[in-house]
Formats: C-alpha cells, sequence, structure tokens
C-alpha cells in the first residue's frame, strides 16, 4: 500500500496525491474524470514550488553537522579542535550559501522530478493490462522513480558540493595556507572555471552518481513504506479507520511522515556513506590531480591503505544524527505546501 502524500481536514474525503495513487477498481459505465479540472490535482508546479521550500527549509537545520562532517573526513581532528582550527561556531555555517542558494532549485527538482516520472510510470506502466510482463510492485515504481530524481539532482549538486567541500575545510584567515582563500561560493565558481575549464566544477560526477541514484531509490521506496505503515498503525491505536473521512486522522500525519523521513534518510546515508567519504576526498583534492588518481577504487583503496577500513565510516555518527532532523523537516514541509497550494488552487 501506497501512502496518502496529505490530508485536507474537514474536507468530506481524504486527499491523495497522484503520483502515489492506488489502482482503481474497473467500475461500469463511469464517465473518467478530467484531471485538468480536478483542483485537488498535484501538477509540476506544485512539487516545484513544495520541493524548493523544503529544501530551503533542511539546508537551515543541517548544514552545521555538513560541516562536522566533512571536516571529519578530512581531517582527524576532534569536533572542539575543528572549530578552533577553522574559526569557532560561526564556521560550522561557512558555505551554506552555496547549498542555500541551490537548495530550492536541487529540491524542487527532486520532487518535480520523481513527481512527472511517478505520473509516467502511473499512466503508462502501471496498468497491468498494457503491460502484463512489468513489475508493478510499489517498492519497484518508488525505487525507479527516485533514482531517475538522483539521476537528475547530481547535474547540480555535483559543482554546488564541490565548491561547498573546498570552502568548509579551507584554512581560516592568517593561518599557513589561507592567504589564497576562496572568498565564496560565486567567486569559487569562477576561479575554477577561469584556471581549470568548466569541467573542472564536475570533479566527482561518477561518485556523485554512484551515491545518488540507488540512495534515492532507497531513499524514496523507504519512506513509502514507513510512512503508510507508521499512518495505519496510529489510526488503528487511535481508533480511526484507514478511511475515516472525520479529518481527524491528519492529526497525526505530519508525525508520521516527519518519522518515516527521518527514518529514510538515517538508513540511506548509512547505506551510502563510504561512496560519500571518497567523493568528498575526491572534490577536496588538488584541482590539478591526475584523473587517473581521481577514481572511485583508487580513492577508496588509497584511503584504506592510509587509515585502515573504519576510516570509511569517519563522521557518520553526526551524519545520521543530521539525517534525522534534515529529512524529517523536508517531507512535512513539502507535504504542507502542497496541501496549501491545493486548498488555495493554486
Amino acid at each position: 500500500m501506497t501512502p496518502r502524500m496529505f490530508f485536507s481536514p474537514g474536507s468530506p474525503e481524504h486527499v491523495e496525491h497522484p503520483k502515489h495513487k492506488k489502482k482503481k477498481p474497473v467500475q461500469v459505465e463511469e464517465e473518467p474524470v478530467d484531471s485538468d479540472s480536478d483542483p485537488n490535482e498535484v501538477t509540476f508546479f506544485h512539487d516545484f514550488i513544495a520541493g524548493g521550500l523544503a529544501g530551503s527549509a533542511s539546508v537551515v537545520v543541517g548544514h552545521p553537522f555538513d560541516t562536522i562532517k566533512v571536516r571529519f573526513q578530512t581531517s582527524n581532528m576532534g569536533i572542539m579542535q575543528s572549530m578552533a582550527e577553522f574559526g569557532g561556531v560561526s564556521s560550522l555555517f561557512r558555505g551554506m550559501a552555496a547549498p542555500l542558494s541551490a537548495a530550492a532549485a536541487i529540491n524542487a527538482i527532486v520532487f518535480s522530478s520523481y513527481g512527472a516520472s511517478s505520473r509516467f510510470y502511473d499512466n503508462y506502466i502501471g496498468d497491468p493490462d498494457s503491460y502484463a510482463d512489468l513489475p508493478h510492485d510499489p517498492w519497484y515504481k518508488s525505487s525507479v522513480c527516485g533514482s531517475f530524481a538522483g539521476l537528475m539532482q547530481c547535474f547540480v549538486i555535483c559543482p554546488m558540493e564541490h565548491v561547498k567541500c573546498r570552502l568548509q575545510v579551507q584554512p581560516k584567515k592568517g593561518t599557513k595556507g589561507g592567504t589564497s582563500n576562496y572568498r565564496g561560493p560565486a567567486q569559487a565558481a569562477r576561479s575554477i572555471v577561469r584556471q581549470h575549464g568548466f569541467t573542472k566544477l564536475y570533479q566527482g560526477w561518477w561518485t556523485t552518481c554512484w551515491r545518488e541514484l540507488p540512495a534515492f531509490a532507497l531513499y524514496f521506496a523507504t519512506y513509502d513504506y514507513l510512512k503508510d505503515a507508521t499512518n495505519t498503525y496510529l489510526s488503528r491505536q487511535m481508533g480511526v479507520e484507514d478511511v475515516d473521512p472525520t479529518g481527524m486522522q491528519h492529526t497525526h500525519t505530519w508525525f508520521a511522515s516527519a518519522f518515516a523521513g527521518g527514518c529514510a534518510g538515517s538508513l540511506t546515508w548509512g547505506m551510502v556513506y563510504p561512496i560519500d567519504v571518497i567523493k568528498t576526498r575526491i572534490q577536496t583534492a588538488p584541482l590539478t590531480t591526475p584523473s587517473s588518481e581521481l577514481s572511485i577504487i583508487h580513492v577508496g583503496r588509497q584511503i584504506i591503505a592510509q587509515h585502515g577500513w573504519r576510516y570509511l565510516f569517519r563522521g557518520l555518527s553526526i551524519t545520521l544524527v543530521r539525517a534525522f532532523p534534515v529529512n524529517g523537516t523536508i517531507f512535512p514541509v513539502y507535504e504542507f505546501t502542497i496541501h496549501q497550494m491545493s486548498k488555495w488552487q493554486i
């Protein structure tokens, strides 16, 4: 069973996100509903706006944790020592302009891509009578659509994270190596392009793809399953039927969304974290490093040879701590925005 993405309190029936719609039973002599006339239908525009707002909110919550994670991945210093080395508590927000400015676009791309691919799946693949040989399991659908969303995100997030990582690990002014610091994300990007060409912004491209595609496949599939299971459990605990139209169910839908999002984010990061460590090493390597020394296998072996395999999980704890509130923020904000736009018929 796939989850309902949001509920309309006080409305005569629950509103279900069309990209997670269940198959409707065949009804004889019933005129098909024109989707263009349905005020509750979620469109590409809805997904784009809601995803952008959710992404911005998540950056504010998660960037300090992300800075600590990157420093753990590139040095042997503890949290307090790294803050003293890089400039105090305020340094935890260094480089936030880059992800914050891109967060709206990135999450807009993710959710609109996921929504568009889900609607395509429902319209052209989801009918077992037309495509009897194709799988119709909800996990398969969420995984395929999630992978597509992850691929679309790579085009934006790879150069953005490249710039962000370089800003996060550069020494503070006045220290050795700090004389040629980048002044900000825009200046850093211009400097990289001017000195090494546009393609150098995409240093770490393949590693980013290896992280994002399986991560988003697992992410959306896990979220769908956990939210539905949590909603069902809480409904039964409250004595509310799954199809109950009273509006009571929506009071715990936000909790189910936050819990499922947090768990899905933490599980996903736990699965792909070693790839993220390798990606960070690649994106913080000198820009003059030969491409043969920037492959996933070469960098992975280098890390293990120098520090042991446990180093591939260095910073995982802070990442998991960060992942729960960040992803627990994204989905409720996204679904609340969708709910409001649907209510206002935007």
